[in-house]
């Protein structure tokens, strides 16, 4: 008698194999750990860049600062000048005309530190004072 043999093709592409649990927890812990680590370096890098930013603003502020100290310093001596006597004296001489009090010229006023008590001072002095040339 003859034999015929016939081969069978089984196509085992669309079967799929379980995973164990212990494989699925094990791989989902080092995903876990694996994501926290990834994490922990973000945040780390992120501090480290913003660190290296405040202290750019930092430095950039202190020499502003410097600018501002050292144009304070020219402004108090211009004040400083131009409120000299000598120099407020010759522009009331040169410039305004003005001249030094002759005696008698000046009267003391009587009153609080404010001024006059009243308007009367004012007018008996602006009257007293209108007819000289």
């Amino acid at each position: 008698m003859t034999e015929f043999h016939t081969v069978k093709r089984i196509d085992n592409s669309r079967l799929q194999r379980l995973a164990s649990p212990v494989r699925l927890r094990d791989f989902w812990q080092r995903l876990g750990a694996g994501v926290a680590m990834a994490g922990c370096l973000l945040v780390y890098t992120w501090q480290h860049f913003e660190c290296i930013q405040v202290r750019y603003q930092i430095e950039q502020l202190e020499s502003q600062r410097a600018q501002v100290n050292e144009l304070n310093q020219q402004l108090h001596l211009e004040v400083a000048t131009l409120r000299s006597p000598m120099r407020v004296d010759s522009i009331a001489r040169t410039q305004l005309g003005l001249t030094v009090p002759v005696p008698g010229q000046m009267a003391p006023v009587d009153g609080t530190a404010d001024g006059p008590a009243d308007g009367v001072v004012a007018q008996e002095r602006a009257s007293a004072l209108a007819p000289r040339p």
